[in-house]
């Protein structure tokens, strides 16, 4: 996890870590991760849609499966991470690191997500 980002996560396997610019970082988990296997492909929300907290905005894809992405918070979308598009398999190396969007979206859907600890004791 990178240093200095206070990670939240929801229990459909997305986490939200605000940055520094107070935009919203996304990805998937560890844990979503591992039970994809080699991710191939990811189909993320548009820049400037909105999303609804908990709600599906995009699509991963590994070798064995595909899966929804499920949006920590409701926002707008700013930004789409590239590097994470033309090489996907570093969501596998190093999902806390790999954003796959970020958000303009409110704090208070925050309380709705798990921190750490509790995150873990779900799994």
């Amino acid at each position: 996890m990178s240093a200095g980002l206070k990670y939240f996560f929801s229990k459909d396997h997305t986490w939200a870590a605000q940055s520094e610019s107070g935009a919203w970082l996304v990805g998937i988990t560890d844990y979503a991760q591992n039970m994809l296997g080699d991710v191939v492909f990811v189909d993320p929300p548009k820049v400037g849609q909105t999303v609804e907290q908990f709600s599906v905005c995009g699509l991963i894809e590994s070798v064995k499966t595909g899966s929804d992405i499920y949006a920590p918070l409701t926002g707008v979308v700013q930004a789409v991470n590239e590097e994470a598009l033309s090489s996907p398999e570093k969501i596998n190396d190093h999902p806390y690191d790999t954003w796959l969007f970020t958000l303009a979206a409110d704090a208070r859907g925050v309380e709705s997500l798990l921190e750490q600890a509790a995150y873990d004791a779900q799994l």
